[in-house]
């Protein structure tokens, strides 16, 4: 059984992950920490339970406790991913990885260091929709994939994809490591490193373009692959609810694929012919993931669903499309 504890028990983990771990087999929900104590305990007997702490070292001391969900804000990546390992859990660390490149270097030095596990939560790669994708582009149905290209244009004062938070600690780069973009590339890049292979080359910037507060709220970015393979991607949070739109577009010698990050279709476009195939929501999104870092923690799979090591080169990435004028 993999008995789990959380450190922050947050928005995100409310509904998108929090109760995977309740209802994966092989697996519980033992313990839960978040600073604010009373809502730690909310959140405890809201969702059954049995602890609930307002320190992360009470919540580590707990010998019922053998895997931890470190689900804070990356600024806390690091120190807790560290203190978890070293008292001999097994973890699964939220995206992104670390607050920056030099912490996600060193992280993957604890996960050689230490003899327990370590996962990050690249939790779409195990999403059906995004399974498909792949088995699309493995199976040749739009023949050799030339290029790939991800606009995510959101609404300056409502960004709909991003998750809600009580504070807005998203746009604070010493706590998110680099704005709206840190938060949901990730996903992105790691997608096109699952799709496409190893990278030859990445570059980019990112512009304030608003200057609303300290974080870039535009950056792009483009990727060759060893094979290939050319990526180009922005990322906006700043034009108007009017043009807000998120979308991946793979074009092939014999056809294109076309998805939405956060919608349900998939369109498979050969020819003249055009295939839409639709997926319903998953509830609990993280749960196949959830799944099989349960699997992988208890010693029934051998591959990890998402190493430290394959974080760090999202974390190169993403570091590479940061660069600042100021810095070119």
């Amino acid at each position: 059984m993999i008995s789990w504890g959380i450190i922050g028990c947050g928005d995100v983990a409310e509904v998108k992950s929090g109760p995977a771990f309740q209802i994966t087999e092989g697996s519980e929900l033992v313990a839960v920490m978040r600073r604010d104590a009373v809502k730690a305990a909310d959140f405890a007997r809201r969702h059954g339970v049995p602890y609930w702490y307002a320190n992360a070292e009470q919540l580590l001391a707990n010998d019922a406790i053998n895997a931890v969900y470190i689900a804070t804000p990356p600024s806390t990546h690091f120190y807790y991913t560290e203190r978890a390992l070293a008292a001999g859990k097994n973890v699964y660390l939220e995206k992104p990885m670390a607050l920056n490149l030099a912490e996600a270097d060193a992280i993957c030095a604890m996960a050689e260091r230490y003899p327990t596990s370590l996962t990050v939560a690249h939790y779409r790669r195990y999403l059906p929709a995004f399974i498909l994708v792949k088995e699309l582009l493995e199976s040749g149905a739009i023949g050799v994939p030339r290029s790939a290209t991800i606009e995510i244009l959101q609404a300056q004062n409502n960004p709909s994809i991003i998750a809600n938070s009580e504070d807005n600690w998203r746009v604070d780069p010493a706590v998110s490591g680099g704005g709206l973009f840190y938060d949901i590339a990730p996903h992105q890049i790691d997608l096109m490193t699952q799709y496409f292979g190893s990278i030859r080359s990445a570059s980019g910037a990112s512009y304030n373009q608003t200057k609303i507060n300290a974080c870039p709220d535009y950056t792009q970015g483009s990727i060759e692959f060893e094979n290939g393979m050319i990526f180009n991607g922005v990322w906006a949070f700043n034009v108007s609810e009017a043009s807000s739109c998120e979308r991946c577009m793979i074009h092939g010698s014999a056809g294109r694929i076309e998805f939405s990050f956060y919608g349900s279709e998939v369109i498979l476009q050969q020819g003249e012919a055009s295939k839409t195939y639709h997926f319903e929501a998953e509830k609990h999104v993280q749960r196949p993931m959830v799944e099989a870092v349960v699997r992988y923690f208890s010693g029934d799979q051998n591959h990890n669903p998402c190493s430290a090591a394959e974080a760090r080169i999202v974390a190169s990435v993403m570091e590479a499309f940061s660069v600042t004028p100021e810095n070119l």
